[in-house]
């Protein structure tokens, strides 16, 4: 592959993983943490999904083969894991939660699920990073530039989460609601999206 194709490789990645509309996803997530605490869900759910995105770019199709999951079987199960996030958003159970709890026991933690997997490493972040390791077929060289195409992409996540707090100050308690609401809803559209893509993967639709 040349430099134009790993532009274009940051370029697909950059749009599947969306780190600029997932800042407002992470805001709402982590409503009510200290920043310290906001930080560490942060970094903690960029690990896991730079994990996690390792994994499938080197052993993604054999892993997924050898313990017989398809890819469209793993849509449809993001999408429900998403779809149970985003009622807990618009219903505002994950924040009652929270705020119900002794700061020194709090277990309510969205760093692994929702944020690092269905939300960063989610199935369409994982399907690309099988396919562009996949391209040149499967040279070493190749598959570094791409993981390093992805650590760059994971960057700009990471800038974006580290603005999350000044963000919320600015838009204040109510609209924090608000957008929390708002965003339940596109999580809940996404989640179906999944779970469409999923089942048209697995044939029950059609093309």
């Amino acid at each position: 592959m040349s430099g134009a194709d790993y532009i274009t490789a940051f370029a697909t990645l950059f749009v599947v993983v969306d780190p600029i509309g997932l800042a407002p996803v992470f805001i709402a997530l982590t409503q009510g943490m200290e920043p310290r605490a906001r930080r560490r869900v942060g970094i903690r759910a960029l690990m896991t999904g730079a994990l996690l995105l390792t994994l499938f770019g080197v052993f993604g199709d054999a892993l997924l083969s050898a313990i017989g999951i398809s890819m469209p079987a793993f849509r449809i199960a993001g999408g429900v894991l998403l779809f149970l996030t985003a009622l807990d958003m618009l219903f505002e159970r994950r924040t009652q939660r929270r705020e119900g709890q002794n700061p020194a026991h709090q277990a309510d933690d969205p760093s692994i699920f929702p944020l690092a997997t269905p939300l960063i490493a989610g199935p369409g972040a994982l399907a690309t990073m099988i396919l562009l390791a996949g391209q040149d077929g499967g040279d070493w060289t190749h598959l570094i530039a791409v993981l390093l195409v992805m650590l760059v992409v994971l960057a700009c996540v990471l800038v974006l989460f580290l603005a999350a707090s000044p963000i919320e100050r600015a838009l204040g308690r109510t609209g924090t609601m608000v957008v929390t609401r708002l965003l339940g809803m596109l999580l809940a559209a996404l989640a179906m999206q999944f779970i469409l893509d999923g089942l048209r993967g697995a044939g029950v639709f059609g093309a």
